[in-house]
């Protein structure tokens, strides 16, 4: 085989033992680098169970703003009309921390994610 026909044919090429240790050294190299697992993209053994933490995270933070929300209405109903200043400071805790989420929620929702048609997120 001539160099000409490696290069017309790259599947065909053989390498020999000691190239393919080298090769097998730098691929355990690469696989033990984190960083550039994560610039790569997905790993072989992590593809699955990254799709389906991503289906699960994608449901917790909607659920967690609503959540927050429906306390913070019900504490602060609550603290006005009993007049009670731990429901009154209660809801000044827990206020800030729904809007917070539901910045991260706007944010999430307004992030433009290729691939999946029109919507930017699955539960819009």
């Amino acid at each position: 085989m001539d160099d000409w026909e490696i290069w017309e044919k790259p599947d065909e090429v053989r390498l020999s033992l000691r190239e393919r240790l080298v090769l097998a050294r730098i691929e355990a190299g690469l696989r033990q680098d984190r960083r550039f697992a994560r610039r790569m993209g997905r790993t072989r053994r992590r593809a699955r169970t990254r799709r389906t933490g991503r289906a699960r995270r994608g449901v917790w933070l909607p659920a967690a703003v609503l959540l927050l929300t429906v306390a913070s209405v019900f504490v602060a109903v609550m603290g006005i009309r009993t007049s009670d200043p731990a429901l009154l400071w209660c809801f000044a805790l827990l206020w800030p921390l729904t809007l917070l989420q539901a910045f991260r929620l706007l944010c999430r929702a307004s992030r433009v994610r290729s691939g999946h048609g029109s919507r930017a997120t699955p539960w819009l």
